[in-house]
């Protein structure tokens, strides 16, 4: 019996590496060795919360995850009624795709180990083939990027809005990304970083506001100039607010600086708990926009990814090998430590 390393949840906090039967595919499937996983601040959760409800609607006993839903890689393995992939084929997965449960979400599977199956394997609704011009740990970044495109997409910015992404982790850069791709004409990034707000620049925002030291409503009338709420009030000419940090203090800041007909697009997981001032949200007319997943997207930003991957290889601040797994998923979970850690595997 062939094995493979497959991370999971262990303690709370905490990851397990563990041997497990090297899936076979059976005619429909393909097997994939995976090249990079990144991790995410989902993969996070369930460390912090040491496994998943085994029926989450009914509170049931916690148990292991099998963690990783961003891989990418190369079909090693191929069914014998797989007619549009071959091995050697380059990459990368839809998670929410597989028929077991989502990759690395409860599924059967996660993408942070040696192998993954791809069940009923089918190119553009299961897998996206990349060329090699394109790094694994670039490729890597597809699904995290999908999910800042739908934000965009929801956003429905034209080339003649001015943006404010609060948040300048890998979706809020994303998104900034996306944005200017879009034609854009004026996107900001505010975060309290200032690696991060250097990284944002880089990367083609306009400009950059450290929230934890300066005014932001000052600072977006400064750059989109002065517009009014419905009551007359003096407020920035933002058009639209993108919330990719999931603080109350983003929510409260918009909702205190929106004009009329702003609209706040909201990608990040919030807090629970946190009070709105629905009030305000009535001067303004304010229009609140969720954002989840990515429902057609998966697939769609893969050219534009490999067309700018450079541009977009900007967000990965640490790429770290999987014989250092537990140190990469420390340095992930370590506040400020990091922007976007990908963990490669070895040729």
């Amino acid at each position: 019996m062939a094995t493979m390393k497959s991370v999971q949840t262990g303690a709370v906090g905490k990851i397990d590496v563990v041997d497990i039967e090297r899936p076979v595919p059976g005619p429909k499937d393909v097997l994939m060795r995976i090249r990079a996983c990144g991790i995410c601040g989902t993969d996070v959760t369930f460390l912090h919360m040491g496994g998943m409800p085994a029926r989450a609607h009914l509170g049931g006993d916690l148990v292991p995850v099998a963690v990783g839903h961003e891989p990418a890689g190369e079909i090693v393995e191929v069914g014998a009624e797989v007619t549009d992939l071959q091995v050697g084929d380059r990459v990368v997965v839809n998670p929410q795709d597989a028929p077991t449960g989502i990759i690395g979400c409860g599924g059967k599977w996660g993408g942070m180990s040696e192998y993954l199956l791809i069940e009923n394997a089918e190119v553009d609704k299961s897998v996206a083939v990349f060329p090699d011009t394109v790094p694994f740990e670039v490729a890597a970044l597809n699904e995290p990027m999908a999910v800042a495109r739908h934000c965009v997409n929801r956003s429905e910015a034209g080339p003649a809005d001015r943006v404010v992404v609060f948040g300048a982790g890998p979706i809020g850069l994303g998104a900034a990304i996306w944005l200017k791709l879009r034609g854009v004409e004026h996107v900001v990034v505010a975060d309290v970083i200032p690696s991060r707000l250097e990284k944002a620049l880089a990367i083609g925002a306009d400009a950059v506001i450290n929230s934890a030291e300066e005014d932001m409503t000052a600072r977006l009338t400064e750059l989109h100039g002065q517009a009014a709420n419905a009551l007359g009030q003096p407020r920035p000419g933002t058009d639209i607010y993108i919330d990719a940090a999931g603080a109350p203090a983003v929510f409260n800041t918009t909702v205190a600086s929106a004009k009329w007909g702003a609209k706040l697009v909201m990608v990040a997981v919030q807090k629970k708990g946190s009070e709105f001032d629905l009030g305000g949200m009535l001067r303004s007319e304010l229009t609140l926009v969720a954002s989840q997943g990515y429902p057609t997207e998966i697939f769609e930003v893969t050219p534009e990814l490999v067309e700018h991957h450079e541009r977009f290889a900007r967000l990965i601040s640490h790429r770290v090998p999987f014989s250092e797994v537990e140190q990469a998923f420390e340095l992930t979970m370590t506040p400020g430590a990091a922007e976007k850690v990908v963990v490669t595997f070895d040729e």
